[in-house]
């Protein structure tokens, strides 16, 4: 059951990362007439902020194979968690006014994949 939380939260994680790379050209128009230092400025902090989740995901997921019982692992399960957290209210007080869907489920998504984390590396 342990296992189970912890590939959840790993692999929602994961997944909300790639999730984020796919639309980045378009979020990048989206910003209208913007310098190209600008352009190239939010192209990169929309890759890195997947890259991160995609990371955060693995980590996990690699730990959690390796084997869930260290006390590594419980380190890694609560930073990752700690980490996912703190996005979760930069993202609900930026994010989460901005009219448009995957932002507003941002919060949830990280607050759900800690959650799991968390679970995961107390039972």
């Amino acid at each position: 059951m342990q296992s189970t939380f912890l590939y959840s939260g790993a692999v929602l994680t994961a997944i909300w990362g790639i999730a984020h790379l796919f639309p980045t050209k378009d979020v990048v128009t989206g910003f209208g007439d913007i310098s190209e230092d600008n352009r190239h400025i939010i192209t990169m902090e929309w890759i890195i902020e997947g890259v991160s989740l995609i990371f955060i995901g693995f980590l996990v997921a690699i730990v959690t194979f390796i084997d869930p019982q260290t006390v590594v692992s419980g380190a890694v399960y609560i930073v990752s968690a700690s980490g996912l957290l703190v996005l979760a209210l930069i993202s609900l007080f930026t994010g989460f006014k901005i009219n448009f869907l995957p932002f507003k489920l941002c919060p949830f998504i990280f607050t759900g994949s800690a959650i799991l984390m968390i679970v995961g590396s107390l039972i």
